[in-house]
């Protein structure tokens, strides 16, 4: 089911994007092996029930864009392969990496299952001023939300195939990268689907049970907020007011997020910085320090106003 699954031969391949200039180096300086990410779309095992989403996806490009990027900036161990198919292990019922993070699946069915939340909540809520007018629809909010959570789930590869060290719970990492990925790479606009239908999802979900609170996923509703926090932290001066002042992000969380979001683009630059492509590595190490920058004037000027802020809460 979406509500429990986000609380988390015949068939047509794309290869998305040429692979980068080469892995890491040898000793003799040759490039090393590097794996590619395609997307494989197939056809065969497509229910024709759920054939309509899959073609939009399709044809909106998000899984290919970020494994373009991903093709172009990281010298992948092994090659990844993303499979749009109802042919899934057993109990699978939504977006899932496998354990060695070389293969994800994408089920048709849990496209189908976003596109028609998505109808229900473009009749019932109210469009939010931020999310462009001609993008709120089904069909688009549908691409963007999947856009994001398929950023999870590359998120949860790449930490398995690079064994990532976690100082906290990999899903959290997880959605982090997804917001990392989307809020530089495409713009606001993945992370404004995703919380819009993970609070779709929370509301449907009603009141936690004990598994909600024992989930290795935050709790959905909480997930809501970080998408919007880091949303907000990346740029105060454009989306504290879309989000802050329209009640979307509450006053009490929002100053925290100019600090989260320098913490977590600095984090996923900085495990990504020994994996980058030749071919990237320039521009690589230039966000890298970039966002070193940032972290320490955002915690320099947190600090400043740590006193004011605990006196408020």
């Amino acid at each position: 089911m979406l509500a429990a699954s986000l609380a988390g031969t015949g068939a047509a391949a794309g290869t998305a994007g040429a692979a980068g200039a080469g892995g890491a180096a040898a000793d003799d300086g040759t490039p090393g092996p590097q794996g590619k990410v395609t997307i494989v779309y197939d056809d065969r095992s497509t229910k024709p029930e759920v054939r309509r989403a899959v073609e939009a996806i399709r044809k909106s490009r998000v899984l290919e864009q970020t494994a373009d990027w991903v093709n172009r900036s990281i010298a992948l161990p092994h090659d990844m392969v993303v499979k749009v198919t109802d042919r899934v292990p057993p109990g699978v019922t939504d977006a899932v990496t496998q354990p060695d993070g070389r293969t994800i699946f994408i089920p048709p069915s849990f496209l189908t299952e976003i596109e028609q939340s998505f109808d229900d909540v473009v009749k019932t809520v109210k469009r939010p001023a931020l999310f462009p007018e001609d993008k709120y629809n089904p069909r688009d909010l549908t691409a963007l939300a999947t856009q994001f959570v398929f950023g999870h789930e590359m998120g949860h590869a790449l930490q398995r195939q690079f064994m990532l060290a976690n100082l906290g719970l990999e899903e959290d990492a997880a959605d982090g990268f997804a917001s990392f990925h989307t809020v530089n790479e495409v713009g606001p606009d993945p992370s404004m689907a995703a919380a819009i239908l993970f609070d779709e999802i929370a509301r449907r979900q009603g009141q936690l049970t004990l598994e909600g609170f024992a989930s290795d996923h935050p709790a959905t509703q909480q997930r809501v907020f970080n998408f919007l926090c880091y949303l907000d932290g990346s740029d105060p001066a454009r989306f504290d007011g879309p989000l802050v002042g329209a009640g979307y992000l509450p006053k009490s969380r929002a100053p925290l997020c100019p600090q989260s979001w320098a913490m977590l683009d600095h984090g996923w630059w900085t495990q990504l910085q020994p994996h980058f492509t030749e071919a990237f590595r320039a521009e690589g190490d230039e966000a890298r320090a970039d966002a070193q920058d940032r972290l320490v004037a955002e915690t320099k000027a947190f600090a400043e106003k740590l006193d004011e802020y605990r006196k408020s809460q």
